[in-house]
């Protein structure tokens, strides 16, 4: 194998290498030292002025056992701390824990289980008749035909508007359908259960003996229910306008005769109405739900018709 001969060392030469590299270390030191940024003690301008002056807003370099800073020159924790647990909702008042919360229209924000307060009456606009010429047969109120108690009084919780058999039936206000048919109750504001009342319903096989109902959210915090029916021509989920034809006047579910019943309530209203004892036993209902207002309040005026009806529970 050949073998290479070793360079020739000049005597003098390793001593002045170690020199150099002694010097540019050094000047690598005093570079590096140079550009280590620390936080300013504010971030005023006069600490992010640049110049001569500006390493007098500087910190000193900290000492190993003071926190780090972090990015914004906050000291940074020593030990991460356990997460603090969400405060609990405050529980529900009984009552309101009672409503279904199929009760509530699902576009309105809740805080928790508490409803907020629903607009009064007056403040409500946009309403149209839902039968063009009617007859009011029946006035929202006291009278002994009603089926609801309210201060101890048999209680009418709408207005019984009649024409005649199969009269066009329109949309009071613009919304969307909740029910239109025979399975509306769940939207009707009940307080309590319905699971005896659907059990009924299902054993005896009843659900024909129901009216033909529509119920319509009407996108202001209260919903329109039409009752009665013949025939609808609506279906659950169809946004509706005001004025637009969503069936035709009957009498289904043992009514008298043919003729619209017009309901309006808030499903945010904390006020009841009881149901007549002997209907709620004999139906399996609960015993309330939730307190209507006097539709007559909304709709234009009509000579005749229009009367200032103190509303109740509104």
């Amino acid at each position: 194998m050949r073998q290479h001969a070793h360079p020739i060392r000049r005597p003098g030469r390793r001593r002045r290498r170690v020199a150099i590299a002694a010097a540019l270390g050094a000047a690598v030191l005093v570079t590096t030292a140079a550009l280590v940024w620390r936080p300013p003690t504010s971030l005023s301008p006069a600490g992010l002025t640049a110049g001569p002056n500006a390493v007098t807003a500087l910190e000193p370099t900290p000492s190993p056992s003071a926190p780090r800073p972090n990015a914004v020159g906050t000291p940074l924790p020593t030990s991460i701390p356990s997460p603090t647990p969400p405060p609990k909702a405050p529980a529900a008042p009984a009552k309101q824990v009672a409503t279904a919360l199929e009760n509530y229209p699902s576009h309105v924000a809740m805080d928790g289980w508490l409803p907020r307060t629903p607009a009064p009456p007056s403040a409500l606009t946009g309403y149209v008749w839902p039968i063009a010429h009617p007859r009011l047969t029946l006035p929202f109120g006291p009278t002994p035909w009603g089926t609801r108690v309210v201060n101890g009084a048999l209680f009418h919780d709408g207005v019984d508007l009649a024409t005649f058999c199969g009269d066009r039936i329109m949309a009071a206000h613009d919304g969307v359908v909740l029910a239109a048919g025979r399975h509306f109750d769940n939207v009707m504001g009940w307080v309590g259960s319905l699971a005896a009342y659907y059990h009924r319903l299902d054993v005896h096989q009843l659900w024909q003996e129901l009216p033909i109902v529509v119920v319509v959210d009407d996108g202001n915090g209260y919903r329109s229910m039409y009752a009665h029916f013949s025939k609808v021509v609506v279906h659950v989920g169809q946004q509706v306008r005001a004025g637009q034809l969503i069936g035709y006047e009957g009498m289904s579910g043992h009514a008298t005769g043919c003729h619209l019943h017009y309901g309006l309530f808030s499903p945010l209203e904390t006020a009841t109405f009881g149901i007549e004892p002997k209907v709620a036993r004999d139906m399996r209902l609960p015993t309330l739900e939730i307190a209507r207002i006097d539709p007559l309040i909304v709709l234009p005026y009509r000579r005749g018709l229009s009367g200032a009806v103190k509303p109740m529970g509104g």
